[in-house]
């Protein structure tokens, strides 16, 4: 039976643990890239910061825990990710597809497979995040480091809410309680859907 064979086993699990641990992977390497920005008031060069600037420091760090590691992360995008990254069952439609456990990490993020909502939301964000980050690399140094710390603070909140997520998904048996946002049967073999 599919359900007891080794391979189905290890398959599954080799998916969930790159889809989820690949997006951590992904959220770390942003962190590295910005960090060294972030942390230039405290490296006691040139960069000295008012009690002004330091305040608006901590408010974005603060805000982007709120708005990006809790709101975005952990309620929504986390449980999103560790869901469909447990998807992956060999005998299903998206586990039979070896490009799904290629790219995991992105098929768990919902930039493809998925329903046509999920995947105009995962676009949008992505590249807007993307936008954002080009617009932010242009402005002076003491705003973008205002900024990057905050966005560290909500990436590295994101990182542990997908380990959180998956790791009580291993030890429960559950998953999280959110849709996987996955295309119908009949979306796949290319017939139209009516409903996202």
């Amino acid at each position: 039976e599919a359900t007891t064979c080794p391979f189905t086993k290890s398959m599954t699990i080799f998916g969930s643990l790159w889809g989820s641990m690949g997006v951590i992977y992904i959220l770390v390497k942003a962190i590295r890239r910005v960090l060294p920005i972030a942390m230039e008031p405290f490296a006691g060069g040139s960069l000295t910061f008012s009690p002004f600037q330091w305040s608006m420091y901590a408010l974005s760090c603060l805000f982007f825990a709120y708005a990006e590691g809790y709101k975005g992360f952990h309620l929504k995008f986390a449980p999103l990710v560790v869901k469909r990254s447990f998807t992956l069952v060999i005998g299903t439609p998206h586990g039979n597809n070896p490009i799904n456990y290629l790219l995991s990490p992105l098929y768990s993020m919902g930039l493809f497979a998925a329903t046509r909502k999920r995947l105009i939301t995962s676009w949008s964000v992505t590249l807007g995040v993307a936008a954002i980050v080009a617009m932010v690399k242009r402005l002076p140094i003491v705003p973008r480091c205002i900024l990057d710390a905050g966005v560290i603070v909500g990436l590295s909140l994101g990182s542990l809410s997908i380990a959180y997520h998956f790791i009580r998904s291993i030890m429960t048996g559950k998953l999280p309680n959110v849709d996987a946002c996955l295309p119908s049967e009949n979306t796949s073999s290319g017939e139209t859907k009516k409903k996202d």
